[in-house]
């Protein structure tokens, strides 16, 4: 492995199979000793030079017997592959982002960080061309870049990690707007931004989502920290835009739980509501699905996906948005309005959005 050698032990059972990796040395030795307690009689240990068998007699006496092979057999590195990345590790993004160690590996505390940034440009990467030739003007053919804006980046991590894929790798051309409230956040990225020497292409603006002010209209949106109704803030700012495509990763649901809290559904989902830990989680369901269905009715095809894997965080549902700018389906609309009905909530993004698209009025 590219950390050493270790001792890698794989074991199985009816439905699949479980592996670790472990140091050679003392904690090999523990893991060896562990197996030799293992209800069996008879071991078979096939090495590079010699085969080494173990028997139990019924007495429990132990039998080894070693022979050696008449030619050592050539290992097989053909599963020595280097995992493919979107962005390598030896990227100088990470590097300038503090995320890696003397010799250019990933942190392990970083590790969870690198990981997000993959998972990011795996969901990028299949509407690039969206944002590309959808955009006003269609961006690149009308020589002007790709602009991005990421709204509360925070500390920018994929901020730049969308950057550096969008301009190393797929070769377009982008200028990037990153909005945070915190002025700290912004000193950061700038220190970052020059760092890369990218200052003129990626800039940062220390503001709300509600009140900034862009040059020009993005052709793709990213909000990826935005807390709460937030997240609705910078959906409705992307769709009176007209954004090509829209990637949101929502992180915490509170008004849809407030809602409900105050008005309490009828039975007999109140077998749900009244267990606090199921309420929270019907209310980060709801509140994306609603979100889904108001993307939808304001003209986009929609997607909502895994982000992060679910052993990292329970919230880790990802909104994307392409704009196809299609009229909103009855039906839809139909089973949008029976879904508030239901569950007598009012979504945020809908009310910040009714003006331009009636369809959202609540229904009486």
């Amino acid at each position: 492995m590219r950390a050493g050698r270790r001792l890698q032990v794989t074991s199985y059972d009816e439905t699949q199979s479980h592996t670790r990796n472990v140091d050679v040395g003392s904690a090999a030795a523990t893991v060896v000793d562990e197996l030799l307690a293992q209800p069996f009689s008879h071991w078979h240990v096939d090495g590079r030079d010699e085969t080494v068998q173990l028997r139990f007699t019924k007495r429990g006496r132990a039998l080894l017997h070693r022979a050696a092979k008449c030619e050592p057999v050539e290992v097989d590195h053909a599963h020595d592959r280097v995992k493919r990345r979107r962005l390598d590790e030896s990227d100088p993004l990470f590097a300038a982002l503090g995320m890696t160690t003397a010799d250019g590996s990933i942190k392990p505390s970083r590790r969870s960080k690198f990981r997000q940034v993959q998972d990011l440009l795996n969901v990028l990467d299949p509407v690039v061309a969206d944002a590309v030739a959808r955009g006003p003007g269609a961006a690149m053919s009308s020589g002007r870049p790709l602009r991005v804006v990421d709204l509360g980046c925070g500390n920018a991590y994929l901020t730049f990690a969308a950057f550096r894929y969008l301009t190393e790798v797929k070769q377009v051309p982008t200028r990037v707007t990153g909005v945070d409230v915190s002025a700290t956040a912004r000193a950061h990225n700038d220190d970052v931004a020059a760092k890369l020497a990218v200052s003129g292409r990626i800039d940062f603006v220390a503001g709300t989502i509600v009140d900034v002010e862009l040059p020009e209209h993005p052709d793709l949106v990213l909000a990826l920290h935005a807390c709460d109704t937030a997240t609705d803030d910078a959906l409705a700012r992307a769709v009176r835009w007209k954004a090509p495509v829209i990637i949101a990763a929502p992180c915490c649901h509170h008004d849809i739980q407030r809602q409900l809290a105050a008005n309490p559904p009828r039975d007999p989902h109140r077998l749900i509501t009244r267990h606090g830990i199921l309420s929270e989680r019907l209310a980060d369901v709801l509140t994306d699905a609603f979100r889904a269905a108001v993307l939808r009715l304001a003209g986009y095809r929609v997607e909502v996906m895994e982000f992060v894997d679910s052993r990292h965080t329970p919230r880790n549902a990802l909104i994307r948005a392409v704009r196809t700018g299609a009229p909103a389906e009855r039906a839809v609309i139909d089973d949008y309005h029976a879904l508030c009905r239901q569950w007598r909530v009012r979504p945020v993004l809908a009310q910040q959005l009714v003006d331009i698209h009636p369809v959202l009025r609540a229904e009486a």
